[in-house]
């Protein structure tokens, strides 16, 4: 064996196009917007009051939609599309958390347990290009609602097809919804059928009808004069 041909073990591997996307998302912050700890008296955002129930609010519409029967696409400014089936999806890394909601109509409800695909798995697994700054969600009912990548990446995010040791019920968005715990919970897409990855923010269903774009529960982010 050559000098060429030897391999120093101190070298690192060859960098990939993803590898070069998480060091640049790292070096700009990126992904960072996960779980904060707070302190139990600020565990509450302003204007929240606590329920042990889990009301149900939609568009008044209620998709059926069995495990058998959904997919899930992911595209737009991705490296790899994703088109899965229930099976698929329940074959990716699984995670389980525990996290707080809080919907915009005044109610929260602590430790909800979920079951589901970190969204930092699937943004594994579809590699968003780098362009890619927007994500919206598209539902079963009609319903969309936008994020940005870096809410959308949150530590604590997740595809949830579990809740509480038990498949998702289909009042609660079933067989598979977002919940993105540190934003009001209009944006955790119900009965979700697609995500796509944009360049550009395109607004969802109650942000065009007078929502805040963000939401942010701990800044009263409601409305869109909030």
């Amino acid at each position: 064996m050559t000098g060429s041909d030897m391999v120093d073990e101190n070298e690192p591997p060859p960098e990939s196009k993803l590898t070069r996307s998480k060091a640049r998302w790292a070096r700009e912050g990126k992904f960072l917007t996960g779980k904060i700890s707070r302190p139990e008296e600020a565990r509450l955002p302003p204007g929240q009051h606590l329920t042990k129930d889990w009301p149900t609010l939609d568009l008044g519409l209620t998709p059926n939609i069995s495990r058998e029967r959904w997919r899930l696409d992911v595209y737009g400014a991705v490296e790899k599309p994703i088109f899965w089936d229930f099976a698929q999806f329940s074959a990716q890394p699984q995670s389980k958390f525990i996290s707080d909601i809080h919907c915009v109509t005044t109610w929260s409800r602590y430790d909800n347990h979920w079951e589901g695909l970190a969204t930092r798995d699937l943004l594994d697994a579809c590699r968003p290009r780098e362009e890619a700054r927007f994500v919206v969600l598209h539902s079963h009912d009609g319903y969309t609602t936008n994020l940005t990548l870096e809410d959308f990446a949150a530590a604590d995010a997740i595809l949830v097809h579990s809740w509480s040791g038990a498949p998702l019920e289909q009042e609660h968005g079933g067989p598979v919804r977002l919940v993105v715990p540190h934003l009001y919970f209009w944006k955790s897409a119900k009965w979700l059928q697609s995500i796509e990855f944009l360049a550009e923010d395109a607004p969802g269903y109650w942000e065009v009808r007078g929502y805040h774009n963000r939401g942010d529960p701990w800044a009263e982010q409601r409305y869109s004069g909030d």
